[in-house]
């Protein structure tokens, strides 16, 4: 890697990318942001990697989470907010159920690319480029709307800028405290129509914080009941974008990529030759990989070895994305073989992308059962097989949508136009994944 340039990638293949026809506007935007100041720091990032590095040691567990695909015309302070809050909320009841810290990574603050299955979308007779993120391109199919559009760059920086300022703000200042985050939850559990499934719970922590406050334990004279840490990640989907926020850390002289703490690579995109694995390769940050259903175990271990030749626990997470139906047959052999190997990773589940389908009101949804169901099997496979289920990686949301079906409130396929809002891939609502957390605890308190 002695070699390695943030421009290496551009000599290889690679999927996923626009097409500018402007080359020199788009270098134009590359040199600016390039001189702007980073999004986040290496000192965090390596803080990041510390906390990673006991989830993969068994030691922690990582909750990840937040929109499919962040909108600009979204793009406010209740949302964010809401968001950060429904993040605490899951995390306070899977710490307390697991007896373990619990390292809080958003999908916040640069999820503006997303991967397509086609360059073209296809509207009565009429075929424009495929939508591909606000950081690309816009949602309304028009030819203006769809031609991609470097200047979108500069605007998702700013917006990336403003998100952290907003987040950071609300780590230390106050709305982290445990015990509000903890009457949030108690109000979910009343209102919930299974409440009697999550009051055990919901009452212990309480009692928990409680027998604290009597003990002389508060937020005055105790930092980490009142405030809390919150990272950051994307899919590194849009690799001019990240070249130019990738910077050289100075007490180090290591790469890091300055627009998130933690990047991933996509399952459409992480070929062993290809740019993405390429530019992955010399970023010093925490990474992740999705793992598919086609994945095997002898291309598993190549792609380990390239994206973590020195076996660093915190550097690699492994993101499970097989569904349901298909996780069974074929996870178990990819821990095996990578427990054999020796290879320290972080194992999460995402159970969002292998669930969806298109409901007969010709909404793309998910279930919460097929999720719930890929969530136990994936902790089943980690318990059959000696190994540590590390994390989950949820596509989320902070406010009350109706995308994904069922859950407590039994959302239907007919409930569905009532609030779908996602201009990409369907969320759980914050009703659902609080619900998703208190079930996932199940299994964090029986390992």
């Amino acid at each position: 890697m002695s070699q390695w340039k943030p421009d290496s990638w551009r000599s290889k293949p690679i999927l996923q990318q626009p097409t500018y026809q402007d080359k020199a506007h788009l270098k134009d935007v590359e040199g600016k942001l390039s001189s702007y100041p980073p999004l986040v720091f290496a000192a965090e990032t390596r803080e990041l990697f510390k906390q990673l590095g006991n989830v993969a040691e068994g030691k922690g567990f990582l909750l990840q989470g937040g929109d499919c695909a962040e909108s600009f015309d979204e793009f406010n302070a209740p949302k964010i907010r809401d968001t950060f809050k429904v993040i605490l909320q899951m995390a306070i009841v899977l710490t307390y159920a697991g007896s373990c810290p619990v390292t809080k990574v958003a999908r916040m603050a640069g999820q503006y690319a997303k991967p397509r299955s086609g360059d073209f979308e296809t509207i009565n007779g009429v075929s424009l480029p495929s939508y591909r993120g606000d950081i690309i391109n816009s949602f309304e199919f028009t030819k203006e709307a769809r031609e991609p559009d470097p200047s979108r760059m500069i605007e998702a920086y700013h917006r990336g800028a403003s998100t952290l300022n907003l987040l950071r703000a609300f780590a230390q200042g106050g709305l982290a405290d445990l015990h509000e985050v903890n009457r949030w939850n108690m109000a979910f559990v009343e209102n919930n129509p299974l409440k009697s499934r999550y009051q055990d719970l919901a009452k212990r922590i309480q009692d928990s914080l409680e027998f604290m406050d009597v003990m002389g334990i508060n937020s005055t004279n105790t930092p980490t009941l009142h405030e809390t840490s919150l990272f950051t990640s994307h899919e590194a989907l849009l690799l001019n974008y990240e070249q130019a926020l990738t910077r050289v850390d100075t007490l180090t002289g290591n790469w890091y990529n300055c627009s998130a703490h933690m990047l991933w690579i996509g399952e459409r995109t992480r070929q062993l030759d290809h740019a993405h694995l390429e530019f992955f390769k010399g970023i010093h940050n925490p990474i992740g990989v999705k793992v598919g259903p086609s994945m095997q175990e002898d291309e598993l271990i190549q792609l380990i070895d390239a994206l973590n030749p020195n076996n660093e626990a915190g550097r690699l997470t492994l993101i499970t994305r097989m569904g349901a139906d298909n996780l069974e047959a074929n996870l178990p052999k990819l821990l095996r073989r990578v427990k054999q190997e020796g290879r320290k990773v972080v194992w999460s589940s995402d159970p969002m992308h292998g669930n969806t389908f298109k409901a007969s009101s010709g909404y793309k949804t998910r279930n919460f059962d097929a999720i719930l169901k890929e969530i136990q099997q994936f902790f089943a496979a980690h318990e059959a097989e000696g190994t540590h289920a590390g994390g989950i990686h949820l596509e989320m949301t902070g406010q009350h949508v109706t995308e994904c079906t069922g859950g407590a409130y039994k959302i239907g396929d007919e409930d569905l136009a009532e609030a779908y809002k996602t201009q990409c891939d369907p969320r759980l609502n914050a009703d659902q994944v609080l619900e998703m957390a208190f079930l996932v605890a199940d299994h964090l308190r029986s390992n």
